[in-house]
């Protein structure tokens, strides 16, 4: 919010909620910016699409709402910003994508590292054959906690329960899980399996978005190969794989290795990161995620904070005479303010968000099923495979549906 709010081509009208205390001092900080007292307070979703005079929505709430809210934003006529991860499952993100291409909507996803120079041009080097033929690509990122208090407690009076749960089953509350009161270093449903996919998505994203842009049409020419193994523990109510260490194959043989690193979270503590100092040694330094395309005459290597080349005289390629040009964008928010005006794609439209999203899911269901898949990306369904073909979809828990 803060970010639209530092642009005076957007203004906030309303804010929305279901926790009273949050929604209370997202007002008071819009009223404060602008100096007034007129900025409306919803705690109900339907409320505030019900509204003909917004232009366009922020989705950002926890993870199982994603879809259903920026659906109902796209059928009521307002382009979205859509905070990362995308949905639950694939058949969530493709309901999102039609309805927003349906609906002739505005889509940003929150992949925020699009309008970073230092990721275009790491990609832009890739797809134009500076590195010369892309044959693999390494991704990393920050893994999963482990533990989750299972204390069953009443729900924060100020947080309305029932509908935080939306379209998940009904189960009891437990310490910690949607606010952390209790002294947690943060809320636990980032990790468990009924609200997200945790870090393999919800941070593997924003390296797995880079390959995904930067392997272009070689990633999804054809049928994928997917195989991977991951950590999950017993303890706590948290259940996603707090490491794990997948592998794909494109039909074109573009390898990809993703993999989940120890991080600074609380955990996993002592786990294994087999790669961190060969890749350490290679790419002269890396934090506990980042993106490295691998070619036959070269590499580069990008997160947030550096770039690194393999030959060196790559950081002086003139990236206006590349062929293949990626959208550039130097702030997330200016774009999806722009593109509302213009009507134009934005840096990660809907389109490229599915694709980047499903590479998360594609990653999960193998190492859930802990056995190769092959997916093709033309039908969006996996290769002759009924029992991984069923989790591209979760039960909704009623009224809730796509």
């Amino acid at each position: 919010m803060n970010d639209f709010l530092n642009h005076k081509q957007a203004q906030i009208v309303a804010v929305c909620d279901v926790h009273s205390g949050h929604l209370d001092r997202a007002r008071q900080m819009v009223n404060q910016h602008y100096q007034k007292s007129d900025c409306a307070a919803y705690a109900d979703f339907r409320d505030l699409m019900a509204r003909k005079d917004i232009d366009a929505c922020v989705i950002a709430t926890p993870d199982q709402w994603h879809v259903l809210t920026a659906l109902a934003a796209v059928r009521s006529g307002k382009d979205v910003y859509v905070e990362k991860p995308l949905g639950l499952s694939v058949t969530e993100d493709c309901a999102l994508r039609q309805a927003v291409q349906k609906h002739k909507r505005i889509f940003q996803f929150g992949t925020q590292q699009r309008s970073d120079r230092k990721f275009r041009f790491a990609c832009e080097l890739a797809r134009n054959g500076r590195i010369g033929k892309l044959t693999h690509v390494n991704v990393w990122a920050p893994g999963s906690v482990r533990g989750g208090n299972t204390d069953m407690v009443a729900p924060p009076p100020e947080l309305n329960y029932d509908l935080w749960q939306g379209e998940c089953r009904a189960k009891p509350y437990t310490k910690d899980l949607a606010i952390a009161q209790y002294g947690a270093p943060e809320s636990t449903w980032r990790f468990i399996s009924d609200y997200a996919l945790g870090f393999v998505a919800g941070w593997g994203i924003h390296p797995l978005d880079i390959a995904a842009w930067g392997a272009g049409p070689e990633l999804f020419g054809g049928p994928l190969e997917v195989e991977g193994r991951g950590t999950f523990h017993s303890e706590g109510i948290c259940d996603t794989a707090t490491i794990w260490d997948v592998k794909m194959k494109t039909a074109g043989g573009v390898t990809l290795h993703f993999v989940g690193a120890p991080n600074s979270y609380g955990a996993p503590i002592g786990e294994p990161w087999p790669q961190e100092q060969e890749w350490k040694q290679r790419y002269r330094r890396i934090e506990n995620y980042g993106t490295a395309f691998e070619g036959t005459d070269g590499w580069v290597h990008v997160d947030r904070e550096q770039i690194h080349f393999s030959p060196e005289s790559l950081a002086n390629e003139n990236e206006d005479s590349f062929s293949v040009q990626l959208p550039r964008s130097s702030d997330h928010a200016a774009n999806f303010l722009e593109c509302i005006k213009s009507r134009a794609q934005t840096v990660a439209p809907a389109p490229d968000a599915v694709r980047s999203d499903t590479l998360c899911h594609l990653s999960d269901i193998a190492m859930r099923l802990n056995r190769k898949v092959v997916w093709d990306p033309q039908k969006e369904r996996f290769v002759d495979d009924a029992g991984a073909n069923m989790r591209l979809a979760r039960k909704m828990r009623p009224p809730w549906h796509l």
